[in-house]
């Protein structure tokens, strides 16, 4: 009776250890991104602070390595391509013009993980360069609509894998994009802060 009441308990001191984090990861997101309404990038691109089209959807991959450990967190390195893009139509009555914006953003990253292979959270941080258009529909871009421009991008999120490979992840990212140049025609535009929020799956 003695070996059976022991070996039942066997299985429940003899769990294993959670998986540790793999050694990468690529994640799949579509994204909201939060386009401003600010008069400043209005006039930088010659429009009426009523056309900006405003918040748009896009999408967002990134591929990340984690080379190692130390302690209780592991050190990942990698870069994501992101893309949104907002449009506003306007009415055939109005003299306002429909417009399109888009803001594309490819960049290095260096994140910190906390957790085990079964779920992690992590923040992360990148700087490069990125585009923000702002472009009346038929319209010729502007030379603030081509200009790279430098962009720091930091923020944080979440992975859980209900499956060995597959995981549900979200990421909330802000863009810190410095001003356009002027122009002869324009002023510079407004140093923005562009929050992107990203939800997904990502596989391992």
């Amino acid at each position: 009776m003695l070996a059976a009441v022991f070996g039942s308990a066997d299985p429940a001191d003899a769990q294993e250890p959670p998986p540790p984090i793999p050694r990468f990861v690529v994640d799949l997101h579509g994204t909201i991104a939060t386009f401003p309404a600010d008069p400043n990038l209005a006039a930088s691109r010659g429009l009426d602070v009523s056309e900006l089209p405003g918040a748009g959807l896009g999408g967002d991959v990134a591929v990340h390595v984690y080379p190692f450990k130390y302690r209780a967190v592991t050190f990942g390195i990698g870069g994501r391509v992101t893309r949104s893009r907002a449009h506003r139509t306007q009415t055939p009555e109005s003299a306002l013009r429909p417009v399109t914006e888009r803001f594309t953003y490819i960049g290095p990253q260096l994140s910190f993980n906390f957790g085990t292979g079964a779920g992690w959270s992590y923040i992360s941080a990148g700087i490069a360069a990125s585009k923000w258009s702002v472009v009346p529909d038929g319209s010729t871009p502007q030379p603030p609509d081509e200009e790279r421009l430098k962009t720091i991008d930091y923020g944080g999120g979440a992975r859980w894998f209900a499956k060995p490979h597959l995981a549900f992840s979200f990421d909330l990212r802000f863009y810190a994009i410095n001003p356009s140049s002027p122009t002869l025609a324009l002023p510079a535009g407004p140093r923005t802060r562009l929050m992107v929020f990203g939800a997904g799956v990502s596989i391992k």
